[in-house]
């Protein structure tokens, strides 16, 4: 069957989050330092270096560049951390939920679901976010495990192996859960913040002068003087911010309160004070640009500083796939990709999920990415674009939000976003120049998933139109079936199906072959709404149609994962009868065939099918025991 998207909105105003209490709000906090800020954490290990190797073009390191630099990442994180992000994006959530498929969403809500620049930028900014799981997991290990040719280069040979080897074993424990050390993670990027504020606090002294850094001054003077090698080093300047969408993606998790605590209190002052300190570092001594990072530390402090530089990209890594696994099944319950198995590794845990098939191509991405670019410096050209990209999307849907959705007028809405998306563009272009040195990865991977998830969609609505034009109207066949009444059977059917105005196709050929009905028959319909969850009281109606059916529809959110027959148990207290011992759930299973003539070219078609033939079994993906389906074939041309 195909999930079909409400339309119906549920409210017209941002949801209201209520605000944790008492050792709650502070663990949340703690929580948000591991998952939403693991990632944005260990840009330090390489986002001021490779900023002043672009602004130096292989030449010598001025004090000029050090200024400029350092005082474009501050304000970097300043304007689009700060304010763009936990000042004003993380307001715009739907019911406590975040992301960009949440505004896509959100925006659908307020625009209509058939505007198709808004599905555009939504499939745009969840392919990028792919781009941005595949490379995050492989630069910010390779730049903790580089740091061991700091203390010996005799490890240079053993960068690559090791690096594959974390990272294998990082995707392997995936299936298991991270339950049980997600605990952790908050802890030790807690110890990881603090160790980096430290590391930065003891070299300002090495040339106070760096403080006038925060001058914006600075920032534009570098810009205006130094033409193209300006704009590639303000592309890696915003290698300083990846991982700020994160604070988006995860408010479900945490929440608005515990996110904006955590970045006032502790991540802005501990990023700020560390870069500050490599500036100072860099202005007493400009040869340490070969690895800042890790020359702010002693040489006894060496080592265990690359342990657990290597334990904090391992949890930023960890997150950034936790979320690819979160992204997918969203989409799935949006209608952008096919049905996937989809595993819950916890019982506690909300949003500890795993996928396997998102699992083994990601490996398979990242292992290659770790072969070809080899270093954390080749794989800093293609990191930055897919991020821009993300915020780009995030900037123009957030505009449809606030004016639509919250009702702003017209000169706030462009005055408030415009802003926004101007810096946002500039960063994108500046990061397009990078394009042909790898940047020319993640578009491609962005490229590949719009077009799978546009494929998906325009699939689905042909093979919907097709089988609707052979359709009986259902309210038609049961007064055809109270004239002349067929045998009857014991028990409940259900028969599921995307249009409950039409008989479903399982019924038809049910009566056809097996000439019999049961007791009760109930045409269920699932859909999917715009809201992340609903609650059990919202979740299933159903209304009596005559004589034995019924008409039931099932309602999901599109951060939920469906249980059937868990949704027909609350029918209960609606009075009617459920049991799954006595219940027989019918459901199509329809062979596909391309069409010369279909509504898509004749190659698309064949994607199409290769994708439904790929999509995991309707009776698994609804929790359906399977010694309770039976599946009636049928054949349908694209």
């Amino acid at each position: 069957m195909t999930v079909a998207a409400s339309s119906e909105p549920r409210s017209t105003e941002p949801a209201v989050q209520t605000r944790p209490h008492g050792s709650s709000f502070w663990m949340l906090t703690l929580g948000t330092l591991g998952v939403v800020y693991g990632d944005i954490g260990t840009s330090p290990l390489y986002a001021l270096k490779e900023s002043l190797s672009a602004a130096a073009a292989g030449g010598i390191v001025t004090r000029e560049m050090v200024f400029g630099i350092v005082s474009l990442i501050l304000w970097a994180l300043i304007f689009i951390v700060t304010i763009k992000y936990v000042l004003f994006i993380l307001r715009a959530d739907n019911n406590g939920e975040g992301g960009t498929l949440t505004l896509m969403a959100l925006a659908q809500k307020a625009m209509g679901h058939n505007v198709l620049l808004i599905t555009l930028l939504g499939m745009g900014g969840a392919a990028l976010f792919y781009g941005d799981a595949i490379i995050t997991p492989a630069i910010s290990v390779l730049s903790a495990v580089e740091g061991l040719t700091v203390a010996s280069p005799a490890f240079k040979h053993y960068i690559l192996p090791l690096s594959l080897a974390i990272m294998v074993g990082l995707f392997a424990v995936q299936s298991h859960g991270t339950a049980r050390v997600a605990a952790w993670f908050g802890p030790i990027t807690a110890v990881w913040f603090i160790l980096m504020a430290l590391g930065g606090l003891i070299h300002i002294t090495d040339d106070p002068s760096i403080l006038a850094a925060i001058s914006p001054t600075h920032g534009i003077a570098f810009l205006t003087t130094h033409g193209t090698a300006g704009l590639f080093a303000l592309g890696a300047v915003f290698l300083a911010v990846t991982g700020a969408e994160a604070l988006y993606a995860d408010m479900g998790h945490f929440g608005r309160r515990p996110i904006q605590t955590a970045w006032m209190g502790l991540v802005l002052p501990c990023l700020a004070l560390n870069y500050v300190g490599q500036g100072a570092l860099l202005l007493d001594d400009p040869t340490k640009i070969e690895n800042p990072f890790f020359l702010l530390y002693p040489e006894w402090a060496l080592l265990p500083m690359i342990g657990m530089a290597t334990i904090a990209t391992i949890i930023a890594s960890q997150a950034v796939i936790t979320g690819a696994f979160s992204i997918t099944q969203q989409a799935i319950q949006l209608g952008l990709l096919p049905r996937m198995e989809i595993r819950w590794t916890s019982e506690t845990e909300k949003g500890q999920i795993y996928v396997a098939k998102v699992n083994y191509l990601l490996l398979l991405a990242v292992v290659f990415l770790v072969i070809t670019f080899k270093s954390s410096s080749a794989l800093a050209h293609a990191y930055g674009i897919a991020v821009t990209g993300t915020m780009v999307v995030t900037a123009i849907m957030a505009f449809f939000v606030v004016r639509r959705f919250w009702k702003w007028p017209l000169w706030l809405a462009v005055v408030v976003t415009a802003p926004f998306l101007l810096v946002d563009t500039i960063f994108l272009a500046a990061n397009a120049l990078k394009i042909p040195e790898g940047g020319w990865m993640p578009l491609f991977v962005g490229g590949l998933l719009v077009m799978l998830m546009m494929t998906w969609r325009g699939g689905a609505r042909i093979l919907s139109e097709k089988t609707r034009k052979a359709d009986v109207p259902l309210l038609e066949l049961i007064g055809m079936l109270q004239k002349s009444q067929p045998y009857q059977v014991k028990g409940t059917a259900v028969f599921m199906t995307s249009d409950p105005e039409t008989a479903p196709a399982a019924l038809l050929h049910n009566l056809k072959h097996n000439k019999v009905l049961h007791e009760q028959n109930v045409i269920l319909t699932v859909r999917t709404e715009d809201a992340p969850r609903i609650s059990d009281e919202e979740r299933v109606r159903i209304a009596h149609l005559g004589g034995s059916f019924w008409r039931a529809s099932m309602t999901f959110g599109y951060m939920e994962s469906p249980n059937i027959p868990r949704g027909l148990a609350l029918l209960r207290k609606q009075g009617f009868k459920f049991d799954i011992m006595t219940t027989s759930f019918f459901v199509s299973r329809r062979s596909i065939r391309p069409s010369v003539h279909g509504g898509m070219p004749y190659w698309q078609d064949k994607l199409f099918i290769s994708l439904a033939k790929s999509a995991s079994d309707a009776t698994d993906f609804f929790q359906i025991p399977t010694g309770r389906v039976v599946e009636v074939g049928t054949q349908v041309s694209v």
